[in-house]
């Protein structure tokens, strides 16, 4: 994932997801709304820095609030590189919350009227919280 972090502190940024671990909810090349220093909940996706590489951003769900942090996972469970991997994000770690995507067009698609009516309708998409992934993360 790329993006500039909290570096300068407007309310609002953009990063881009690279990889596959919050598919299907996001898809590598998806660019993020990100609203910085957001309350933030279990169930919502959020970017944060990377706890054993801090000057990589990642976005993942945040899961549960523990102790040590918050526990984050992926949306998908074949994906490497969350909680189960590096244990809990030290709260200072999680930037902010993603409030939209916006999934670029394709490079070398057909441009036919379906096609593009078709991008429109799912190009900008609001990224919901999902608590039903928080409460089922916790009864496992």
């Amino acid at each position: 994932m790329t993006g500039s972090g909290r570096e300068s502190s407007p309310p609002f940024g953009i990063a881009e997801v690279r990889g596959p671990s919050m598919v299907p909810t996001l898809l590598h090349g998806d660019q993020l709304l990100v609203h910085y220093g957001g309350r933030l909940r279990a169930g919502d996706v959020a970017v944060m820095r990377h706890p054993l590489q801090q000057d990589l951003l990642i976005v993942k769900r945040l899961i549960e609030r523990q102790a040590a942090g918050w526990w984050v996972l992926g949306d998908n469970p074949a994906a490497e590189g969350d909680s189960r991997v590096f244990g809990a994000v030290p709260a200072e770690l999680v930037l902010g919350r993603v409030r939209a995507r916006y999934r670029p067009v394709t490079p070398g698609l057909q441009r036919s009227a379906g096609v593009v009516l078709s991008w429109l309708f799912s190009a900008v998409r609001p990224v919901l919280s999902d608590r039903s992934a928080a409460r089922a993360s916790r009864a496992s």
